[in-house]
Order: C-alpha cells, then sequence, then structure tokens
C-alpha cells in the first residue's frame, strides 16, 4: 500500500496509484509511506526518486553502518520497531530514506507509530516542510511508545514483587513470569539500544536543517534514560530471582529437615522391632510372659527420650 503526503495544507492520497508520479514533482511530495508494497510500487518509487530503495536484508542488518548512512543523493536510516503480543514483543524493521526533501518510509505491517506521526502532521503542517523533519517526528513518537513499554515492564515488575513479598511462596508459573520478563525487558533494551545508534548518526550528520539539533539531543537524553530505566529492571528481575531461587531452597530444606527429623524420631523403634524380629533360638526377653508389652513400652518410652531431645535443640 502506498500513501503520499503532499505539501499542500492537510492533503494526503492513501492507496496512491503509481501513475499519480506522472503529475508530481519533488516539490509537491511531502512523504511517501509504503507499507509492504508490492514490486511495481517499488520500482516506480525507485524510478521517481532516482535512488535505490533499501531491500528487506538490508533493512534487517545490525552493522552501524547499516543502521544509518548517506550518500550523494539520500540519507538512509534503517531502525527495529516492537510490536507487543500476548506472548512478548514482535520486531519489525522499518527503513526511512530522506532525498530531495522527501522522506520514503517502507514497513511490512502497520505500525502504531505511523498513526500517531501522521496525525500530528495533519494537525499543523507548518512544522513539518521537509522530510527531515517528518523522520525527527517519528522517531520522537517511537521514543514516547518506547517510553511507556519501559513503564509497563516496569509496573509488572512491582506488581510481581509486591506478590513474591504476600504470598512468601515460589510456584512454576512464577519462575515463568521472571523469565518471560528478563526476554522481553533484553528485547526492548535492545531496540532502544538501536534507536540510540540511529540518533547518533544523524546528530553526525550535516545533511539535517539546524533547527532538528537540539531536539535530536533532547531525544539522546530522552534514550539514554530509557537505558537506565531497563537496566534497572533487568537487576531488579535478576533480584527476584535470586530470592525466589533462595524461598525454593528454603522450602526444601524444610521438607528435608523433616524427614530427617521423622527418621531420627522412629531409628530407635525401628531398631528394637528389629533386633526382635531376627529368627535365632534363644532372644534375651523373647520368652517372657509380657515380652511383646514390655517390648513396646520400651519403643515408646525411647520415641519419648528422642522427642525431648529434639524439642530442647528446638529442632521441633
Amino acid at each position: 500500500m502506498l500513501t503520499i503526503y503532499l505539501k499542500s495544507y492537510n492533503k494526503i492520497i492513501r492507496n496512491a496509484d503509481v501513475k499519480l508520479f506522472d503529475d508530481l514533482g519533488y516539490d509537491d511530495i511531502l512523504w511517501i509511506d509504503m507499507v509492504n508494497p508490492s514490486v511495481k510500487e517499488k520500482r516506480a518509487v525507485e524510478e521517481f526518486m532516482e535512488i535505490n530503495l533499501q531491500t528487506q536484508q538490508q533493512m534487517e542488518e545490525i552493522e552501524s553502518s547499516s543502521r544509518y548512512s548517506e550518500t550523494e543523493k539520500a540519507v538512509f536510516c534503517n531502525t527495529n520497531f516492537l510490536v507487543s503480543t500476548d506472548s512478548g514483543f514482535v520486531v519489525e524493521p522499518v527503513s526511512f530514506v530522506v532525498s530531495e526533501g522527501v522522506l520514503i518510509s517502507e514497513r511490512n505491517t502497520e505500525l502504531k507509530t505511523f498513526a500517531e506521526a501522521a496525525k500530528k502532521l495533519q494537525i499543523n503542517y507548518r512544522l513539518y516542510p521537509t522530510g527531515f523533519h517528518i523522520l525527527v517526528s517519528v522517531l520522537e513518537v517511537r521514543i514516547d511508545l518506547d517510553a511507556d513499554m519501559v513503564e509497563s515492564i516496569s509496573r509488572h515488575v512491582a506488581q510481581l514483587s509486591r506478590h513474591i513479598s504476600l504470598e512468601g511462596t515460589i510456584d512454576k508459573e512464577i519462575l515463568k513470569r521472571i523469565t518471560s520478563l528478563q526476554d522481553n525487558n533484553m528485547v526492548l533494551r535492545e531496540n532502544i539500544f538501536d534507536r540510540q545508534r540511529v540518533l547518533s548518526g544523524v546528530m553526525r550528520s550535516d545533511r539535517f536543517p539546524n533547527d532538528i539539533y537540539p531536539r535530536l539531543t533532547m531525544m539522546l537524553k530522552d534514550v539514554a534514560s530509557l537505558l537506565s530505566h531497563a537496566d534497572f529492571s533487568l537487576d531488579r528481575l535478576d533480584y527476584l530471582q535470586d530470592t525466589a531461587m533462595g524461598l525454593i531452597n528454603i522450602e526444601q530444606n524444610t521438607i528435608t529437615k523433616l524427614f530427617t527429623i521423622v527418621s531420627v524420631f522412629f531409628l530407635p523403634a525401628t531398631l528394637i522391632a528389629s533386633i526382635y524380629g531376627m529368627n535365632f533360638d534363644r532372644i534375651p526377653g523373647a520368652h517372657l510372659k509380657y515380652g511383646f508389652e514390655l517390648t513396646i513400652v520400651f519403643i515408646v518410652l525411647m520415641s519419648a527420650i528422642i522427642y525431648v531431645i529434639l524439642r530442647r535443640k528446638k529442632w521441633l
């Protein structure tokens, strides 16, 4: 799908036909947004802008040189956006190209970031005279959404911490939640770090309008704050995991202690019963009239002595 944002006030052509490029020039267009474009649409944009767009493989490259680069005619930015799902985050690569003051964005799915950026553009076109300004606006919106994701993970970590404190017991589901939050937090942190690399590349460029650089400085500070917050959440999750493992060890030690005490408690009785259960012709006391009763009394007496000893040592 192709969406063209014209420089005329509040003029947007959605599901645009590639034939429109025959009647338009660079000065007429502000932003060309492509969502899962067809080969025909992509080729038409390349011919109109006289540049080669990024391939899917180039969009997904992780090297610094692939995240931000410049040529004589264009500026290329590749970054990843996250989409929240029930099972975690899905990474969606996005490519930006700015050439002749026109922003070209390409992605494979609809993203909330672009809807928010388009809404801001429609509210006040005068704040976005070039494609460079729109690119920075899209990144600003994305950073705000990243901040929401960081805060969401932080809230989940706080809820999990309170649950562990109140319940005092750990089960398999708690450990799964901790692991899931750790995975999501690491994916989010990597994504924010990717944004930092792109912004650093933009800051080193001299192709952007001068009024953009103060905004970029603030965005880099925001990204650094998000990275610190994500690191704090990761440290807190490590602490919760250590706490959970400690509680599990305590529970296991308690069970082991209980079995050990029970074994010691019945050990004298077992020993006496074993002796009098031997198959010998002569066992002392075996022919007594009340031998069975005396053996039971002796077993109970020894068990009582063991009980008193354990109580005095505060093992029971």
